[in-house]
C-alpha cells in the first residue's frame, strides 16, 4: 500500500466527490432549520447538480487512479479536533474497489434523485426527503472511502439514521412510525457490533487506521494472531448481518417497505443493503486471515438465499416480492465473498444493484401491468401444469413450506420472544429497582405518605 502524497488532482477529486451532497445537505437542510425551506425547483436543480458532479468527479478520479497508480493510496485531509494528538483525523483509503463503488452509488443516487423530483411534488415533506437523501450519500461515500475507524462509523450511523428515518417518512401513519423503530433497533445491534470491532482494532493492534484491514493485501493482517482476526470478523459479520438483512436480522426488510418508492429503490434494492457487502469485499485480507469467520459468513449468505428465495414466492405484495427477491442475491454476494470470488461478487453487486433500481422504480406501473396480464390470460387457455419435482410431490411438504414463506420464516415471533421481551422485561426491572433505590416513586403508585392521609 502507497502511504503519502498522493496527486494532487486525485486528492482533489475526491474532497469534491465527498463534498457535493455534504454541500448539498448543509444548503437544504440550514434553509429547513432557518424556517426558509428552499423552493421544490431549487432543490431539485441543487440535487441534480450534486449527484452530477459527484459522479463526474469520482468518473474521473476511477480513470485516473488506473492510469497512474496501483495499490492503495491513503488520502489525508487533516483532523477535526485537536484535543489530543492527532484529533480525529479525516482519512480516505482509495483503490479500484472504493472509487468503483463511490462512482456507482452517485450515479444511482442520481437517478434517484431525478425520479424523486417528479414522484414527490408538492409532497409535504419534499425537502425533508432530500435532506434525508443528502445524509444517505454522504454516508454511503464515507462508507466507500473510508480509511480510518471514525469515518467509517460516521458513514455507516449516517446511513442507518438515513434509513430509518425515510421508513417513516409517512409520519401520520402509525405502521411506519412503528416499523421505523424495528428497524432503528435492528440498525442497534449492527452499530454495535461495528464499535466493538473497531474497538478491539483499536487495542489489538494500537491504531484507528483501516489500511491494516482494508489495504487488499493478504500481507496487511499479519499483526493480528489468527484469534484476533475471527473475533474482529465475527463482529464485522454481525454487523453486516444487521445492515444487510441476512438472517436471523431479515425481518425488518419488508417493514422497510413503508417509506417512499424512491427510497425503498435507493436503500433495500440497490445501495443499503449492499453496504454490507461492500464492507465484507473491503475486509477481504481480513476473511482470508479468518476462516472459520468465512465459514460462518458462507453459510449465513446461503441460509438467507434460500431463505429468501422461499419466502419471495409467497408475498402478496410487489415491493416486499421484490425485496426477498434483492436478498436472495445479497445472500448469495455473501456466499461468492466467503468463496474469495472477489471480482465476481463486485460485479454480482453492481449489477443487481443497478438492475433492482429499475424494478423499485417500475414498481407503482406493476398493478398496471398485470391487470394486462390476467386479460391476456383469460383469453388464452390454460396452460398444462408442469411435474412436479422432487419433494413437492407431497403436499403436507408444500404446505408446510407455504406456511414458513407466508409467515417469513417466523422471524418476528421468534425475535420478540427471544430479544426485545427478555429486553423490555429487564428493562422494567432495572427501572423499579433505580426507583428503589433512588426513593422516587414508580408510575401508578403512590407514596406512602399519601395513602396514610387519604385513609387517615
Amino acid at each position: 500500500m502507497t502511504h503519502g502524497v498522493a496527486s494532487v488532482p486525485l486528492t482533489v477529486l475526491v474532497l469534491v466527490g465527498v463534498g457535493a451532497p455534504a454541500l448539498l445537505l448543509g444548503l437544504v437542510g440550514g434553509a429547513s432549520l432557518l424556517d426558509r425551506p428552499l423552493p421544490e425547483r431549487w432543490t431539485g436543480r441543487l440535487a441534480a447538480i450534486a449527484m452530477t458532479v459527484a459522479f463526474a468527479a469520482f468518473l474521473v478520479a476511477f480513470l485516473t487512479y488506473g492510469m497512474i497508480f496501483r495499490g492503495t493510496q491513503l488520502l489525508a485531509y487533516g483532523a477535526w479536533s485537536t484535543t489530543h494528538p492527532g484529533g480525529i483525523a479525516i482519512e480516505f483509503l482509495v483503490d479500484r474497489l472504493s472509487l468503483a463503488f463511490a462512482a456507482l452509488s452517485t450515479a444511482i443516487a442520481g437517478v434517484v434523485s431525478a425520479f424523486s423530483n417528479r414522484y414527490l411534488h408538492r409532497e409535504a415533506g419534499y425537502n425533508r426527503y432530500f435532506i434525508l437523501l443528502a445524509i444517505f450519500v454522504t454516508g454511503m461515500l464515507l462508507v466507500a472511502l473510508a480509511g480510518n475507524v471514525a469515518v467509517l462509523f460516521v458513514g455507516w450511523e449516517l446511513v442507518g439514521l438515513s434509513s430509518a428515518l425515510l421508513v417513516a417518512f409517512f409520519q401520520e401513519r402509525p405502521t411506519a412510525v412503528a416499523n421505523a423503530f424495528r428497524v432503528a433497533s435492528v440498525y442497534r445491534i449492527s452499530d454495535a457490533a461495528m464499535l466493538s470491532a473497531a474497538v478491539l482494532l483499536h487495542h489489538l493492534a494500537g491504531t484507528s487506521s483501516l489500511s491494516l484491514l482494508f489495504s487488499g493485501q493478504a500481507t496487511s493482517t499479519a499483526g493480528l494472531t489468527a484469534a484476533n482476526a475471527t473475533i474482529i470478523a465475527v463482529l464485522l459479520i454481525v454487523a453486516v448481518a444487521g445492515k444487510s438483512a441476512l438472517l436471523p436480522f431479515s425481518g425488518w426488510l419488508p417493514r422497510a417497505m413503508e417509506g417512499p418508492t424512491p427510497s425503498s429503490a435507493v436503500y433495500y434494492g440497490s445501495l443499503s443493503i449492499h453496504a454490507g457487502c461492500f464492507l465484507l469485499l473491503r475486509a477481504a485480507p481480513l476473511l482470508e486471515r479468518a476462516p472459520a469467520a468465512r465459514i460462518l459468513a458462507g453459510v449465513l449468505g446461503a441460509a438467507t438465499a434460500l431463505f429468501a428465495a422461499l419466502t419471495t414466492r409467497a408475498q402478496s405484495d410487489v415491493k416486499s416480492s421484490l425485496a426477498y427477491a434483492s436478498l436472495t442475491q445479497v445472500g448469495l454476494i455473501v456466499v461468492e465473498t466467503a468463496l474469495g470470488w472477489y471480482a465476481l461478487a463486485f460485479v454480482h453487486l453492481a449489477g443487481h444493484a443497478c438492475f433492482r433500481l429499475l424494478q423499485f422504480l417500475s414498481a407503482p406501473n406493476v398493478l398496471h401491468d398485470l391487470h394486462g396480464l390476467e386479460e391476456a390470460r383469460d383469453r388464452h387457455a390454460v396452460l398444462p401444469k408442469g411435474r412436479r419435482a422432487g419433494f413437492a410431490r407431497s403436499e403436507r411438504v408444500r404446505r408446510w413450506l407455504f406456511l414458513i414463506a407466508l409467515e417469513r420464516g417466523f422471524l418476528d415471533a421468534i425475535l420478540d420472544r427471544a430479544v426485545i421481551e427478555p429486553f423490555n422485561r429487564a428493562a422494567r426491572l432495572l427501572t423499579r429497582l433505580d426507583a428503589w433505590l433512588c426513593g422516587a416513586v414508580l408510575p401508578g403508585r403512590a407514596p406512602a405518605d399519601e395513602k396514610e392521609q387519604r385513609h387517615g
